[in-house]
């Protein structure tokens, strides 16, 4: 007996592959909607504890010199030059 081959149009593939990823990508925003519901019903309206802001900064809070040295052995090592080659004006802490 003689096997008859399917011989699938160019459109057919074309349809069935754009259908396949559109069903994935639909089942996906299904999941993660579904998952940000249940996390927001679980969660319930906890909030964490805000932190005390201090009012100013205190002066005790410098750059240190160590600091100042390992951000320019830093930038030197980026850049592939010496540390002297590297001057840094002014710095602060953030």
């Amino acid at each position: 007996m003689r096997e008859e081959e399917m011989d699938y149009s160019n459109l057919f593939v074309v349809l069935m592959g754009l259908g396949t990823v559109f069903a994935g990508l639909l089942c996906i925003i299904l999941l993660v909607s579904l998952m940000s519901w249940v996390c927001t019903r679980t969660a319930g309206t906890q909030t964490p504890p805000k932190a005390a802001v201090p009012a100013a900064p205190a002066a005790a809070e410098a750059v240190s010199p160590a600091m100042i040295a390992a951000v320019a052995a830093a930038i030197a090592e980026d850049l592939g030059t010496d540390v002297s080659a590297i001057r840094i004006v002014s710095m602060k802490k953030v």
